[in-house]
């Protein structure tokens, strides 16, 4: 009684393909797929955002080697 066979599972499917149709279910598995893909693209720009500030751009002078922190100046 804990899972169903093959046979349940192919009558539930007949019953939501009849019930919603299958333009509908093309519908929603559209939005759904677009919707990930959103969010995997803004997940990717985020972390392209967050990246330059992670490193820090160094000068050489005279042979030493000197941290450099960039600071925008704003208007107040």
């Amino acid at each position: 009684m804990g899972s169903f066979s093959i046979w349940h599972w192919l009558i539930v499917l007949v019953i939501v393909l009849l019930i919603f149709g299958t333009k509908k279910l093309r519908n929603v598995g559209q939005d759904l797929g677009g919707a990930v893909k959103g969010f995997k693209d803004g997940m990717k720009d985020a972390t392209a955002e967050n990246k330059p500030a992670d490193t820090q751009p160094t000068q050489q002078v005279n042979g030493q080697t000197i941290d450099v922190e960039v600071k925008e100046k704003t208007k107040s």
